[in-house]
């Protein structure tokens, strides 16, 4: 009887310590998930304004192919990085980014449509995705 009962403590112990464990972890996971998010978009707001950047360089050269595809790689970096910008409830970025995807989309027509206007868009592109990298640099 003795034994069962050091082996019932025993059993209880261990599974406190893993409760115990499973809390003190999950405390900091949330923090850690939200730090990860907002890194991850920050990452995919420099490669943008660098291809949006890059795209510049190629207007100015008339290189509008390459121009276009840098524009293109903007946009697929800005995309996933305005949900998350969303998700982690910075509504005072998110219509700045709703702009700079626009004046993407614009400037990538006029490339299209070998205008160097779009070189006009792509600075406004720029400047609005350098406000937002500004405010989270600030938190």
């Amino acid at each position: 009887m003795k034994m069962a009962k050091v082996a019932l403590g025993m059993v209880a112990a261990v599974l406190i310590a893993v409760l115990a464990g499973y809390l003190w972890g999950a405390a900091g996971r949330r923090t850690a998930e939200r730090e990860l998010q907002d890194v991850t978009s920050r990452i995919d707001l420099l490669e943008a304004r660098g291809a949006v950047l890059a795209a510049r360089v190629d207007l100015y050269n008339v290189n509008f192919g390459i121009a276009s595809r840098h524009l293109q790689e903007a946009l697929d970096r800005l995309r996933p990085a305005s949900i998350r910008i969303k998700d982690l409830g910075r509504p005072a970025d998110a219509p700045r980014l709703d702009l700079a995807l626009t004046r993407i989309e614009d400037a990538q027509r006029l490339a299209g449509k070998l205008d160097q206007g779009a070189n006009a868009r792509a600075a406004d592109a720029a400047a609005a995705i350098e406000e937002i990298l500004q405010n989270s640099a600030k938190r």
